[in-house]
């Protein structure tokens, strides 16, 4: 990464603690604004999936980034809501957790799009309310502007002096999340805004999400990608299976939960094409991210209802 080269290297950081600073920082933004592409690049290894479908993002991801004087641990959330648009409880459920996950950090990155501010735009609306209450923490709030390279320097100038009418943020800095514009500053402005700290994780790590729930995320990921409407969000996966078999093979069964029986029949697809390619896709991922062979053994199950079941957050990670 190119950004990566402004700051030392993460050698010999634990014995520099001293003057290291190490800090937490939420990502918030509406749906499908770029955070995990943020967080991707940041960490400099895919983490988060991606997809251009919103509320790809389910659980509250850490990224961990760590320099010689720092170390920053992103939290990607789902993206925000108004709670009322929400259908069911597990979804609700999920946008409450990323609420809540703006509690106890050091620091809050606000990410929107480069558009004007819409005063009937019910993700603005929302966000004043959540801006609001904000006001009275002692943390800094910054505003990440993504995809600045959409839109000419002019209306960037005008939509900074809306957000600082809207809301006294500590940083205002215009990014493009896909091609690392001016992430080496943002990154320069989130560490000189982090508290003086100990590490909290090992320099070599750069996720502390748990394997198998990063395998059911990119297995999830295939699914946005080879299917529409709204066989994604009806998708559970569960990892039931995880060992090592022989050297440098590990063999994973996981079954691909939706609600109906015909979102079986179209995950599968005519002679199961389709499940063979989602499983295709997954596998050289999967591979890619653990560094070995990999046997992927995907199935199809159904559990209907799941989404309106709150047992059905711990077979999504969540602790309750």
């Amino acid at each position: 990464m190119s950004w990566n080269n402004t700051f030392p290297s993460s050698k010999n950081m634990e014995n520099k603690v001293e003057k290291f600073k190490s800090g937490f920082v939420t990502l918030i933004g509406r749906p499908n604004v770029g955070k995990s592409t943020l967080l991707n690049y940041l960490v400099g290894e895919k983490i988060a999936i991606v997809s251009s479908r919103p509320q790809t993002t389910r659980n509250i991801i850490r990224g961990i980034v760590t320099f010689d004087e720092a170390q920053v641990i992103f939290l990607d959330t789902p993206g925000i809501i108004n709670l009322n648009q929400v259908k069911t409880p597990i979804d609700r459920y999920i946008i409450e957790e990323a609420l809540k996950s703006l509690e106890g950090v050091d620091l809050i990155i606000v990410m929107v799009e480069p558009f004007a501010i819409s005063k009937e735009d019910e993700f603005i609306k929302f966000i004043k309310v959540i801006l609001q209450d904000l006001k009275g923490v002692k943390k800094p709030v910054f505003l990440a502007i993504n995809k600045m390279d959409k839109v000419k320097k002019i209306q960037l100038d005008s939509l900074q002096k809306e957000y600082r009418a809207l809301f006294p943020f500590t940083q205002i800095i215009p990014i493009s999340a896909k091609k690392g514009t001016n992430l080496s500053i943002l990154m320069g402005e989130v560490i000189q805004h982090l508290p003086s700290h100990p590490a909290y994780y090992s320099s070599n790590l750069i996720t502390d999400q748990p394997e198998r729930i990063l395998v059911a995320e990119l297995i999830r990921e295939k699914i946005f990608l080879l299917t529409r409407q709204e066989i994604p969000y009806s998708t559970l996966i569960k990892v039931e299976s995880f060992e090592e078999r022989n050297k440098n093979l590990i063999y994973i069964r996981a079954t691909i939960y939706v609600e109906h029986p015909s979102q079986k029949g179209i995950l599968i697809g005519k002679g199961g094409g389709r499940i063979k390619q989602i499983g295709k896709l997954a596998r050289e991922e999967i591979e890619e991210r653990l560094g070995c062979r990999i046997y992927l053994d995907l199935r199809v199950g159904i559990k209907k209802k799941w989404r309106r079941r709150k047992e059905s957050l711990k077979e999504l990670g969540y602790q309750i």
